[in-house]
């Protein structure tokens, strides 16, 4: 048995898991919003669970941003500001007195639903986050790959392939975000993209509900723009990496119900009449988050 623990913007989620991964305990709490109480949180969270079940357990940590490979520090977490520029790892490990595992949400979700989730039955598995930014997590034979930059799966920090193909796209820009992946399908991207192209704000939620609801046609055209992009962008992530599966996750993920023809749609891109690689859904939803934290904890993961 292990615990996962999921530092989110707002909540701290935590799971104990067993080893044939069936959930034994979870809960979640609201995030202090603060570095030193957040470490004493997950102190007082996992001495409550041991001692619930009478004993120690292995601890993994899923949380935003990404960890330098220099100082261990954490760098990039948007959404939670008190957590970057802090070396979250080890302060966590001497607080709890034990050697805690931690990795970045993107891998976390990967690594859960390779593990015992849609994609358990393959081999190369990418996780994708679309949700506030855009990420991903690449796990080969049920093991995260952190590359020598702790960059693999990186996805969304890429320029957008064949950039200029919509005319929305403007490339009078040398700015890395601004011609990111990310900048165009992420969610706060595609609220900005709306934003500046119909003087109208909105939430990439609304978007798609009303492109599906047929409810005026700047949706729909703006959600085709979307599914253009999105197809471009995963036909470059295979040609790269080429895995078995791609799973979507994160918000954006939640409202794509056309994977199918984003399939078809990345096929062309790729010059390729099919392709192998399978688009799943994940089977744990926001839950893989913290289920893969647990995974962590596992020698066999790492």
């Amino acid at each position: 048995m292990q615990i996962g623990i999921d530092l989110g913007a707002t909540k701290i989620e935590s799971v104990v898991l067993g080893d044939n991964g069936e959930e034994l305990h979870r809960e979640r709490e609201e995030s202090p919003h603060n570095y030193h109480e957040t470490l004493n949180s997950i102190n007082l969270i996992i001495k409550k669970i041991e001692k619930k079940f009478g004993k120690e357990f292995n601890v993994g940590v899923c949380h935003p941003g990404s960890s330098s490979t220099e100082d261990g520090f954490i760098k990039n977490a948007h959404n939670s500001p008190w957590l970057n520029d802090k070396s979250f790892n080890l302060d966590i490990s001497k607080k709890l007195n034990k050697n805690v595992l931690c990795e970045n949400d993107a891998n976390c979700f990967a690594l859960s639903e390779a593990v015992d989730g849609s994609a358990q039955h393959y081999k190369i598995v990418f996780g994708i986050i679309l949700g506030s930014g855009c990420g991903g997590g690449l796990i080969i034979n049920k093991k995260i790959v952190v590359g020598s930059n702790n960059m693999a799966g990186e996805w969304g920090h890429n320029f957008l392939p064949f950039l200029g193909t919509l005319e929305d796209e403007k490339i009078n820009s040398y700015d890395k975000y601004k011609t990111s992946i990310e900048n165009y399908l992420s969610g706060s991207g595609l609220e900005r993209l709306f934003f500046e192209t119909y003087n109208a704000k909105i939430s990439a939620k609304e978007i798609f509900n009303n492109a599906i609801n047929k409810k005026d046609k700047k949706y729909i055209e703006f959600i085709e723009r979307f599914k253009n992009r999105l197809s471009r962008s995963l036909a470059l992530l295979i040609n790269t990496v080429d895995p078995d599966a791609i799973v979507f996750g994160g918000g954006v993920s939640n409202e794509i119900v056309f994977l199918d023809e984003i399939k078809k749609r990345t096929e062309k891109w790729l010059n390729e009449k099919e392709i192998n690689t399978v688009f799943l859904k994940p089977k744990y939803g926001d839950a893989s988050g913290v289920r893969g934290a647990a995974w962590l904890g596992r020698k066999l993961i790492y």
